[in-house]
C-alpha cells in the first residue's frame, strides 16, 4: 500500500481531530510511511510527536517509541488513549511495572493492540524484552529528543549511544525516524552516524520564532528587584522563570508571594504530589507565575506564557532555544528576558572540574558559546540561527526587530583592516588555534602554549595591541556569523578560514562591525516599562545625594562610606524614597540606619521630585520574605550570646564566606552586631588599631584594596570581619 493510500487527512481528522497538518508533518509522515529512515529537526512546540503518532496508527504492527522522560512518557499515553477505544493502544514499558502489568504490556502488543510502545533506552537492554520484540512485529521506531545520542547536545545520555546495536538485536532491518528539537549540524552528524541512517531523508524546519522579544539585562545584586518588578508590569500574564539551583527556586518563589505575585516552585526535590498540583495550578491559571529548574517544562504545552526569564544563563544555547521556546506557542507576545553576569559561567565553569577532559571540552565549548550570545551587539535572534546552521536576514527577516540590539543598536565601524590583520594572523599561526588563544596573540598575551609553541616570538605576536580583547572577541563572533570563518567542531572549536575568508584577502571589501556589550557586576539596572533596556541614572540627583553623604559623614566624624554604601545610594535614585518609612525599603537601609542618617536625605530627595517635576515608580517597593527576617534575628541573638561564629554558620548551613555576607546585610542596614571577642582572636592590638586607621581614612570600603595596602598580610574574610566590627560600631 503506498503512502497516498492512507488518506492522511480523513485519518487526521478522526484521529486528532485537526483538519490541517502543520509546517513538514504531512511530507515526513508520508516518507515514514514508505518504509525510508527519516531524521526530522523541528522547533519545540512544532509538533514532532504527530510525525510518529499518526503512522503508528495506521501500519501494522507496534512502534517503539524511545524516550528519556517517564513523565513525558506517560503524558503522551495518556493522549493518546484519550483519542482510542482500546487503552492497550498505547503503553509505557519500564522498570516500575510489576510482573503481572508487563505481561498485560506483552499480550496487548501480541494480540495486534498496540500500536506505540514507550520505552527508556535502559529497558532495551533487557535481553527478555529484546527476546520478546524479535517474536512480535515492529512497525518502526521512533527516537525522541535524539540529541541525547550526541555528546555535543545539550542533554546527553550515554545508554542512547546503545541503540542502534539494540535495534539490530531486534531487527536490522527496522525504519528509523529520529527526531529533535535542537540540533546543532555537529549533533546532526552525530545523530545520523550513531544511529546507523547516514542515508535517511532529513526534514528540518525554521528555528525561527518571529513572535519572541529576546534580551539580555546585566545581572546585579539587585536580580530579585529587577525580576519582581518586570513581573508587577505584566501582571496577570502567565511566565516561567528558570534558576539553576533548587534553592534558588524556593528563595525567588517567596519573594514574588510575598510581593503580591502569584507564583510556586518546581523542582525535583519537591515530592511528586506537590509538583504535580503545582504544576497544574500554573495550568489552570490558579497561578500565573512557575519558578522552576529545568526540570519544568518538558512536555508543557501551555501556548499562552507570555515570559520566559533567566535567573541564571543555561550551560548551552540549545537549553537556552528549548526553554525560551516555551513562550508564545500560541503566536502571541512571548518576552524573553535573560540576566547575565560572568561570574555565574565561572561557577558553572567549576561544576565541570571533576569531569573527564572530553567531556569539560565540550561543556566549556557549549558554555562559551551561550557567553557569545549574552554579549554580543549583533542581532540576538540572527545569532541563534546560525548556530542552528540557519540563515537570516537582519533587516527585513521575520521577528527582525524583535530583540534589545536591534532595537537600541549599537553604532557600527569600518574594521575592513582588521579584519584583513586578523585572518592573515589565523593564516601565519597555520589555522590551528582556537578562539581564545587567536585573541591572545594578537592582543599580545602570554600563556604557557603560546610560550611552548614559541608564537610568543613571531612578529606578528601583539599586533592587535591597539584593540581591547572583547574588540577581537566581537570580531571573531562577528566573522564566523558573517561565514568568513568557521569553528572546526571535531578539534573543539579550532578556528579556520572558509572559501569566503581567502576570497576577502586577495580582495578585501568594507566590513562595518558592532563591539560587544560589556556587562560589569556593579552595574544596577532595572528593566523599563517598555520591556527593553535599562533604567535612565539620574546623574544629577547622584551628584546632590553624594554632597549630602559626605556632609553628613563629615559631621558624623565617620567616613561617607559609612552612611550609606553606593548601592543604597543607586537604589534611592530608582526608587525615589520622600519618607523615613520607604527610605527603610532601600538596599542596605535598615531601621536603624534611616533614623541615625536618613532624615536630610529624604527631604532632599522630596524637594528634587517637586522641582523636577519627578513620577515615582510607588509600585516598586519590593519586600523581602520572613526567612530573612527568622535568620536575622538568630544571628542578632547568637551574638549577643557571644557564641562562636563558625557555630553560628554551621547551624544555618552556611560555609564562611556566605554567612560573612549574612553579617554584612544586618550591619550595612544599620543593626549594631559586637562581635569583638572574634575579632580579638583574629588580630592582635596594634594590628586592630592599624586597621580602624585604614578604614576611617580610606575612600571607600572596598576589601580587595584593604587586602592590597596590607600586602596580601590578612585573610580577605578576616577583613570582612574587621570591617562588620568597624562599621557596627562608628555608623550604627
Amino acid at each position: 500500500m503506498s503512502s497516498r493510500d492512507y488518506k492522511l487527512a480523513s485519518s487526521l481528522k478522526r484521529f486528532f481531530g485537526f483538519s490541517s497538518f502543520r509546517g513538514l508533518q504531512e511530507e515526513v509522515i508520508e516518507t515514514l510511511l514508505s518504509g525510508k529512515d527519516i531524521f526530522v529537526v523541528m522547533p519545540t512546540g512544532g509538533g514532532k510527536s504527530l510525525c510518529y503518532q499518526l503512522p503508528a496508527l495506521l501500519l501494522d504492527g507496534t512502534a517503539i517509541v524511545v524516550s528519556p522522560l517517564i513523565a513525558l512518557m506517560k503524558n503522551q499515553v495518556d493522549a493518546i488513549r484519550g483519542i482510542s477505544k482500546q487503552d492497550g493502544v498505547a503503553h509505557v514499558l519500564n522498570s516500575s511495572l510489576t510482573k503481572g502489568q508487563v505481561q498485560v504490556v506483552k499480550d496487548d502488543i501480541t494480540n495486534g493492540v498496540t500500536k506505540l510502545l514507550y520505552v527508556a533506552p535502559e529497558s532495551l537492554t533487557k535481553q527478555d524484552y529484546v527476546d520478546f520484540l524479535r517474536s512480535v512485529p515492529i512497525s518502526f521506531m521512533a527516537v525522541d529528543e535524539a540529541h541525547c545520542i550526541s555528546e555535543w547536545g545539550h542533554d546527553f545520555r550515554p545508554e542512547y549511544r546503545n541503540l542502534r546495536g539494540i535495534l539490530d538485536r531486534i531487527d536490522e532491518k527496522i525504519p528509523v525516524i529520529g527526531l529533535t528539537a535542537t540540533a546543532t549540524p555537529k549533533v546532526q552528524e552525530d545523530i545520523l552516524k550513531n544511529l546507523g541512517i547516514t542515508d535517511a531523508v532529513t526534514f528540518k524546519a525554521s528555528f525561527n520564532r518571529p513572535n519572541l522579544f529576546y534580551e539580555v539585562l546585566p545581572k546585579t545584586d539587585q536580580v530579585d528587584r529587577d525580576i519582581t518588578s518586570f513581573i508587577k508590569k505584566n501582571e496577570g500574564k502567565s511566565g516561567i522563570v528558570y534558576c539553576l539551583s533548587r534553592k534558588r527556586v524556593e528563595e525567588l518563589a517567596q519573594i514574588l508571594v510575598v510581593n503580591g505575585i502569584k507564583a510556586v516552585p518546581y523542582h525535583a526535590g519537591l515530592d511528586n504530589k506537590q509538583r504535580v498540583k503545582n504544576q497544574d495550578m500554573f495550568l489552570m491559571e490558579d497561578v500565573d507565575v512557575v519558578v522552576a529548574t529545568i526540570a519544568f517544562g518538558m512536555g508543557i504545552d501551555k501556548p499562552d506564557v507570555r515570559f520566559v526569564i533567566h535567573h541564571d544563563i543555561p550551560k548551552s544555547i540549545e537549553s537556552y532555544y528549548q526553554e525560551t521556546g516555551r513562550a508564545g506557542r500560541d503566536g502571541g507576545e512571548g518576552h524573553c528576558l535573560a540576566f547575565y553576569a560572568y561570574k555565574d559561567i565561572e561557577k558553572l565553569e567549576k561544576f565541570m572540574s571533576g569531569k573527564p577532559i572530553a567531556e569539560q571540552e565540550i561543556g566549556f565549548a557549549l558554555l562559551h558559546e551561550m557567553v557569545a550570545y549574552a554579549e554580543t551587539s549583533m542581532s540576538r535572534r540572527k545569532f541563534i540561527l546560525h548556530y542552528f546552521g540557519e540563515e537570516f536576514d537582519d533587516v527585513n527577516g521575520p521577528g527582525a526587530d524583535m530583540d534589545d540590539n536591534a532595537r537600541n543598536p549599537k553604532p557600527k565601524k569600518e574594521a575592513q583592516k582588521q579584519v584583513e590583520l586578523l585572518l592573515k594572523v589565523i593564516l601565519d599561526t597555520a589555522q590551528q588555534y582556537r578562539f581564545n588563544e587567536i585573541v591572545n596573540i594578537l592582543v599580545g598575551v602570554k600563556n604557557a602554549l603560546l610560550v611552548t609553541r614559541q608564537v610568543v616570538e613571531k612578529e606578528f605576536f601583539g599586533i592587535g595591541s591597539n584593540e581591547t580583547l572583547s574588540y577581537w572577541r566581537a570580531l571573531i563572533r562577528q566573522l564566523l556569523v558573517a561565514e568568513l570563518l568557521k569553528k572546526e567542531i571535531e578539534t573543539y572549536g579550532v578556528i579556520k578560514l572558509t572559501a569566503k575568508g581567502e576570497a576577502f584577502l586577495v580582495s578585501p571589501y568594507s566590513f562595518f562591525m558592532t563591539e560587544n556589550h560589556e556587562y560589569e557586576q556593579t552595574q544596577s539596572t532595572t528593566p523599563s516599562s517598555s520591556g527593553g533596556g535599562t533604567a535612565v541614572f539620574d546623574k544629577k540627583l547622584h551628584e546632590l545625594l553624594m554632597i549630602e553623604r559626605k556632609r553628613v559623614a563629615e559631621k558624623s566624624g565617620v567616613p561617607p562610606y559609612a552612611v550609606f554604601q553606593e548601592t543604597s545610594i543607586d537604589d534611592m535614585l530608582f526608587k525615589y524614597p520622600i519618607t523615613l518609612e520607604e527610605l527603610k525599603n532601600i538596599h542596605g537601609v535598615g531601621e536603624g540606619k534611616a533614623m541615625k542618617f536618613g532624615h536630610s536625605f529624604v527631604k532632599l530627595i522630596e524637594k528634587y521630585c517637586n522641582d523636577n517635576d519627578v513620577v515615582r515608580p510607588q509600585d516598586i517597593v519590593i519586600k523581602s520574605t520572613g526567612a530573612n527576617s527568622a535568620l536575622k534575628l538568630y544571628i542578632i541573638q547568637s551574638v549577643d550570646r557571644k557564641l562562636p561564629l563558625e557555630d553560628i554558620a554551621n547551624a544555618k548551613g552556611k560555609d564562611r564566606t556566605a554567612f560573612i555576607k549574612e553579617l554584612e546585610t544586618i550591619v550595612f542596614s544599620g543593626t549594631k552586631l559586637d562581635i569583638s571577642y572574634e575579632i580579638d582572636s583574629l588580630f592582635d592590638e596594634d594590628q586592630q588599631e592599624d586597621l580602624k586607621e585604614y578604614f576611617m581614612e580610606a575612600e571607600n570600603d572596598d576589601i580587595q584594596e584593604a587586602f592590597e595596602e596590607f600586602d596580601g598580610h590578612f585573610d580577605e574574610d578576616d577583613l570582612r570581619l574587621f570591617r562588620i566590627k568597624f562599621i557596627s560600631e562608628v555608623a550604627n
